[in-house]
């Protein structure tokens, strides 16, 4: 699935990846491949994103937001923890 993250001030990643984890106001889901459409608000932690090379890549955020779509794309909205 194609993953975009964006800060107020710069791109964060933008790439294919096998699963994004993140803390949501719902508590701590995954997103995988063809993850059913979903927005939520993000909660202080970490976004763990799981490249298709199995590399894991940490982006620590203070809030923000998580889209899913249904043509298999993910975007997260943060700001970013210092």
């Amino acid at each position: 699935m194609k993953l975009a993250i964006y800060s107020l001030k710069k791109v964060l990643y933008e790439g294919e990846v096998a699963s994004v984890n993140c803390k949501t106001a719902m508590g701590e889901i995954t997103v995988l491949a063809h993850h059913r459409p979903l927005i939520s608000v993000l909660m202080p932690g970490t976004v763990k994103v799981t490249d298709e090379a199995k590399q894991e890549h940490y982006f620590p955020v203070q809030s923000g937001f998580l889209e899913v779509n249904a043509m298999n794309q993910v975007k997260i909205i943060a700001d970013e923890a210092q």
